[in-house]
């Protein structure tokens, strides 16, 4: 079983994987932090704008990563942990009986950012396992 996968593409995928778990790590930490970032002066971390951007930027890389994938392996199973992660995440910011409670807020947001970074790397071994057969357009 051969590797041909592109090495944008596995960095791509390791990059969104990383930065997906990171964002389920501040989402369930973001809690219990609260009190304490005004006082270490990071309270930007707690502006709506900066939590929407993320979550365009992680839309937006994982489509572009996993529809590249999609390509490759035609599973969906990455695909469609990406598109619910991604619904979570976007009902965690638009929805307001979810954005205004903190706590369904982040266990929303951390669920989606957790299927999210699951999707990335399920993306990443099903193009390892991916084999070029006379079956496969690629």
């Amino acid at each position: 079983m051969s590797d041909n996968k592109s090495p944008l593409s596995r960095l791509l995928d390791r990059f969104g994987a990383t930065g997906s778990l990171l964002c389920a790590v501040h989402c369930a930490l973001l809690p219990m932090l609260l009190a304490v970032i005004p006082s270490l002066g990071l309270s930007f971390l707690l502006d709506d704008a900066l939590e929407i951007g993320f979550v365009v930027f992680v839309s937006v890389l994982g489509l572009f990563s996993l529809v590249w994938g999609y390509r490759r392996h035609h599973l969906f199973r990455a695909l469609s942990v990406l598109l619910a992660g991604l619904l979570l995440l976007w009902l965690g910011v638009l929805y307001p009986p979810l954005h205004e409670s903190t706590v369904p807020h982040a266990a929303v947001m951390t669920l989606g950012g957790m299927l999210v970074g699951l999707a990335h790397l399920l993306n990443l071994r099903l193009n390892h396992w991916h084999v070029h057969d006379a079956r496969c357009a690629h």
